[in-house]
């Protein structure tokens, strides 16, 4: 390798065409630079080739393909090889009847046999099969179509709802995030800009996209494309579909929940309309990043959570498992998000998820956006503001007079109980002292009969153990959620019941049904032990009382507790508490 003499540094960045002051760049590469020698210190340098842009260049690209000069800018190409059929869980019903469509088919062929009648049989079986499915779908199942692997991406769809489409890179600040996708397109002659959330379509594709889940860089991308489409007036459009905001290292150190925040307070101040689409899963700020929009339209099978139903089930039930209950609970379809006022519409999609015919869920997703901007066009910029101020101050919704679930009750905080009057009150240890008093007052009696004021001490304690125990139950039945089933029950009874008749046997279905539901769920009321307690008191003082009724029955008074215990069972006993329980209630 030739070695270059020694000359300044200014010589060797003068221009590369003047060989007679300067040494031609491109030589650089390929030679050594020696410089003189200063004592025994000999310094060696070699400037690399970089590597070679992976895009072609313009003057490559055939000027009548589609997308022309601009396409190379574009990563977004069509796949190679067609995507693999998934088959979800709940999917496999219809599976195996298309199996057994296809194994008839195919007896017909090789036998030549007329099997058409068979054939429509199934058919019209596997239809009405498919519909029914995809019309009565769990939360967690749409959790499942919503992250399906071949459902349509953002880009899918802005392709295929775009007249033209361009994508715009970089977030000035060092990186061009492939999580959110950028650019400006037309619809029927009218310029937006759309932002998305990417996934992949493929391993390779999620793994180069993050899987959907952006880095602070990518929400600083969509917030320079916002301030853009501000100032020139575009229209903003906007795709969510992410797990969430990508929570490693390296994205907290560059400010991931600033970034976040920042998107949030300048979303509010933007002069030009905002549409959001939920079209696979919307998760936490990630996707409210870019969703503060003047309406929010999701897909049908399009789920939007806070946490994720797995999440939510660690949490909650310590167990991913209890997943189908967390999704069920936390109230993330499309359905339940329109009746809260968070969703402002839902899209349709066809049977099967947007995956089974995504260009007809592109046309429906173009409809909404034509529709919703001739509306929000039509404002002026200070009730475009107020519209988008006052859709996220009454965001949220409240069901009233439903029952509450116990669960939820038991985790809320108790409400404090009045104060009870001196007079009205019971105390366990004067109870259990004046109980075992007029017991050894019955077992010591030589008489024929006990004096009344006995009768009347025990009926006194009785009324108030009465009280005690009504409050109690009634409290226990309110945490069990059960208080306006037994309000409705019991205004329904006034309203039926006559004197001297049957009960009408549906009403009586009812009490019965009530009653095994109160029979279930009270040992898991908070209150269960001390009710308990004062039931058993109950069941001492009725038996005080029979033994005071039969006193003069007996020869002793050991005569008299074997007797009672002969005559009145436990079963009975607990007969006579549960009719006292229920005689206030049904």
């Amino acid at each position: 390798m030739a070695s270059v003499p020694h000359c300044p540094a200014s010589d060797l960045l003068r221009s590369s065409s003047n060989y007679a002051n300067g040494v031609p760049l491109h030589s650089l590469g390929k030679s050594r630079i020696v410089p003189a020698r200063r004592g025994s210190a000999v310094v060696f340098a070699r400037i690399r080739k970089g590597k070679k842009h992976d895009y072609p260049r313009p003057d490559e690209i055939d000027p009548n393909a589609k997308g022309g000069h601009l396409g190379y800018l574009s990563q977004f190409k069509p796949l190679k090889e067609k995507p693999k059929m998934v088959t979800l869980p709940f999917e496999k019903p219809l599976l195996d009847l298309e199996k057994k469509m296809m194994e008839v088919r195919k007896m017909a062929d090789q036998t030549g046999l007329d099997f058409s009648d068979q054939i429509i049989t199934m058919e019209t079986k596997y239809q009405q099969a498919q519909k029914y499915l995809y019309t009565h779908l769990t939360p967690i199942q749409r959790v499942n179509i919503a992250r399906h692997p071949n459902r349509p991406t953002f880009l899918d769809h802005v392709l295929s709802i775009t007249d033209k489409f361009v994508e715009l890179h970089g977030d000035r600040g060092g990186y061009d995030d492939p999580a959110i996708v950028t650019g400006i397109g037309s619809i029927a002659g009218r310029t937006y800009m759309f932002i998305g959330q990417q996934k992949g379509r493929n391993t390779k594709e999620n793994i180069q996209r993050n899987f959907g889940m952006p880095t602070p860089h990518g929400y600083r991308k969509a917030l320079r494309m916002m301030n853009y489409a501000d100032h020139h007036g575009f229209p903003i459009i906007t795709f969510i579909d992410t797990p969430g905001a990508y929570a490693d290292l390296k994205s907290e150190e560059l400010g991931q929940g600033e970034a976040i925040a920042h998107n949030l307070r300048t979303m509010f101040g933007l002069k030009v309309p905002i549409i959001t689409f939920v079209i696979g899963e919307g998760g936490s700020g990630g996707a409210l990043a870019i969703g503060c929009a003047n309406k929010i339209f999701m897909l049908e099978n399009a789920v939007f959570y806070v946490a994720s139903p797995e999440a939510c089930a660690a949490i909650l039930w310590k167990s991913a498992k209890a997943s189908p209950k967390a999704a069920e609970k936390l109230k993330i379809t499309a359905t339940e998000l329109s009746k809260l006022k968070i969703a402002d519409g839902v899209i349709p999609e066809p049977l099967g998820g947007a995956h089974a015919d995504p260009s007809w869920t592109s046309q429906r997703i173009k409809t909404a956006v034509v529709e919703a901007m001739n509306e929000l066009l039509a404002m002026d910029t200070t009730k475009l503001l107020q519209h988008r101020m006052l859709k996220f101050r009454s965001i949220g919704g409240f069901l009233e007079g439903e029952p509450l679930d116990p669960s939820k009750k038991s985790n809320m905080k108790k409400r404090e109980k009045p104060v009870k009057q001196e007079e009205e009150l019971v105390n366990d240890y004067d109870l259990e002292e004046e109980l075992e008093r007029l017991k050894q007052q019955i077992f010591s009696s030589k008489d024929e009969s006990l004096p009344q004021p006995l009768d009347m001490g025990v009926n006194v304690m009785l009324e108030k153990l009465k009280k005690e125990v009504d409050e109690e139950f009634t409290e226990a039945v309110r945490s069990m959620g059960l208080k306006d089933k037994v309000e409705a029950l019991r205004m329904e009874v006034s309203r039926v019941s006559v004197p001297d008749q049957p009960i009408d046997p549906s009403l009586k279905d009812k009490i019965e049904e009530l009653k095994e539901d109160l029979n279930q769920g009270l040992s898991e009321s908070p209150n269960y032990s001390t009710l308990k307690y004062k039931l058993d008191m109950m069941k001492e003082l009725y038996k005080v009382k029979k033994i005071s009724i039969q006193n003069g029955k007996c020869a002793s008074p050991m005569d008299r507790c074997e007797k009672l215990d002969q005559e009145s069972s436990p079963e009975e006993l607990e007969v006579d508490t549960q009719e006292e329980l229920h005689r206030s209630l049904v």
